[in-house]
């Protein structure tokens, strides 16, 4: 997280400050529909999502801003294209924050409309561009897409903000190249006070959009740039929200949740390791609140020493296994019962 950046509120959160890095996802439903918008925003509530945006590409779905609004605890983001009248519209209906990128809103006047409604209720304008999005003009000075153009293009977007007289801006430049992404932050992070939201974008599949995601996300938070995060998948958007949280407590940034530790298995594992790793790894987001470690181990040759590391653990056998509780072996369980027995232990933990 950047200290010296600008503090800026949206809705009852804030960011920039050295406030907590906060996360973001995006819906992928119509937002004209506002009962399932609703619906899927209170699921990405519960899983940890702190800020959602929606786009917001008719006047349709910027009237059901408002309605959306009085349903949902987090902050609403509206993600505006080509039409400043919507932005404008979803601005009278309650959106906590607005992302545009002023070059294709239809000119500096109508710029100037947006800005002023935007002024009116001092909501955030975060100015977004990616590499898909970058001026002819600086494709040919950089020949090419580069993490200079990009920066370039997002603090020539912000000036043009900053002349109608506002300054509550975030800054987000993203890229799929997630080197060049990585520069690009490292550039902007000395030019600017402004937060920034930082993603790869378009990073693909939840395999290979995790990989991306971690390994550019882990770089330049590691840095201490950065102020809201996505993880931008090919997937439920849920598994956005579950991907930012682990980067986040995986760097430090961020306290609670239970870690889920388990060994890679071998031939001596004797139990269905995998498949009772990946419904411990489920299970435990119900315990949010713990800041625990859980192991999930497969064998007795290095099991139990593993296990007694975590808070609780479970060290397989053939198709029983230990629970080992704080360091000592508790008691032998089943197979088929591990799974529920450790879930009775979190419930009870203290």
């Amino acid at each position: 997280m950047r200290e010296h950046t600008k503090v800026v509120k949206i809705g009852d959160r804030v960011i920039g400050g050295g406030n907590s890095v906060l996360i973001q996802s995006m819906t992928n439903t119509k937002t004209e529909d506002s009962k399932a918008t609703i619906a899927q925003i209170k699921h990405l509530e519960a899983a940890g999502c702190e800020i959602v945006r929606a786009t917001v590409p008719t006047e349709e779905a910027a009237k059901a801003l408002k309605e959306i609004k009085k349903e949902i605890e987090i902050p609403l983001v509206a993600d505006i294209h080509f039409d400043y009248r919507i932005a404008v519209l979803a601005i009278e209906n309650g959106a906590d924050k607005i992302r545009i990128n002023p070059g294709n809103i239809g000119g500096a006047e109508k710029l100037s409309y947006v800005v002023k409604a935007a002024k009116e209720r001092n909501i955030p304008i975060r100015v977004g561009v990616n590499s898909g999005s970058l001026e002819r003009h600086l494709l040919e000075k950089y020949h090419g897409v580069t993490a200079e153009g990009l920066v370039e293009s997002a603090l020539d977007k912000v000036h043009m903000i900053e002349g109608c007289g506002y300054d509550n801006l975030v800054i987000s430049i993203k890229s799929s190249d997630v080197q060049m992404c990585v520069k690009a932050h490292r550039l902007i992070d000395k030019q600017t006070i402004y937060p920034l939201h930082v993603g790869i974008t378009e990073a693909g599949t939840i395999f290979s959009g995790n990989i991306k995601s971690a390994i550019g996300l882990g770089i330049i938070l590691g840095e201490g740039i950065g102020d809201t995060i996505r993880v931008s998948l090919t997937g439920d958007p849920i598994e956005e929200v579950k991907s930012a949280k682990l980067i986040l407590r995986t760097l430090g940034l961020r306290a609670g949740g239970i870690e889920v530790v388990s060994c890679p298995t071998c031939g001596r594992t004797r139990i269905d390791l995998i498949g009772l790793a990946n419904q411990v790894e489920t299970m435990v987001q119900e315990f949010d609140h713990l800041n625990i470690k859980v192991a999930v181990m497969g064998c007795a040759v290095n099991g139990p020493g593993e296990a007694r590391e975590a808070d609780i653990g479970i060290a397989g056998g053939n198709g029983e296994g230990l629970l080992i509780k704080k360091g000592e072996v508790i008691r032998k369980i089943p197979e088929d019962r591990l799974l529920s027995e450790l879930k009775k232990e979190l419930m009870a933990w203290e």
